[in-house]
């Protein structure tokens, strides 16, 4: 049976009404102007720090631990909650148990928050543990993170699937030697995932794990 490691925004969760005004409060501290929630649905999933270097246009430091620590600021309190379980994720993920498989959840959200919004719509007893990236900005990148879990679990990489629905997931499995599936329910594209080098892109949870299923996932 497989290792699975499960990305959380956009593959576990919709995140975008928190992650979205999270964002827009930052912005309107800052004095910034603040685009439509729409406009900023891109921004879900990549690395934070990486997403306000590009929307403030800056590498500067200070202005950026600014702008995480406004966005912080109201995550914390709201906008971890302001998020909604994939209907047929929960059902998935029991499937995926019950076949023997063993999961864990891999974001580059921080873990503290990471394991509060597991915990908070009961997925906890679906994983075995909920891996994600410090507050400091360790492990942020995707490649760093599946390292970390891979050897932290003792895992085998060709047993190892890293999946999600964004190229970082992709990149982070592939730079890792593990295999890949890239999901098309969340916030990537199917472009985004092939050109990042996908193994598998699935439509649905219940496709994942019929694919899982048909090769006798290593």
């Amino acid at each position: 049976m497989a290792c699975l490691l499960f990305d959380l925004d956009g593959t576990l969760t919709d995140p975008e009404r928190g992650i979205t005004a999270c964002i827009q409060h930052a912005l309107r501290a800052l004095g910034r102007d603040v685009p439509p929630a729409a406009t900023l649905r891109q921004y879900i999933g990549p690395p934070l720090r990486v997403s306000f270097a590009a929307m403030l246009h800056s590498d500067e430091a200070a202005l950026l631990d600014a702008a995480l620590a406004h966005y912080r600021e109201r995550f914390a309190a709201t906008g971890l909650y302001e998020n909604e379980v994939y209907p047929f994720v929960p059902a998935g993920l029991a499937t995926l148990r019950a076949a023997g498989h063993r999961l864990w959840v891999a974001t580059s959200k921080p873990t503290v928050y990471a394991r509060r919004i597991v915990d908070h719509f009961d997925l906890a007893p679906f994983f075995e543990g909920v891996y994600g990236s410090e507050l400091t900005g360790e492990r942020t990148d995707k490649r760093d993170l599946v390292r970390h879990i891979v050897a932290m679990e003792g895992l085998t990489p060709g047993n190892t699937w890293m999946i999600g629905d964004r190229v970082h997931d992709i990149r982070g499995g592939r730079d890792n030697g593990t295999h890949t599936a890239g999901v098309l329910w969340g916030h990537g594209s199917a472009t985004e995932l092939a050109d990042a080098g996908a193994e598998v892109t699935v439509p649905s949870m219940a496709a994942l794990v019929a694919h899982l299923a048909a090769i006798g996932a290593p």
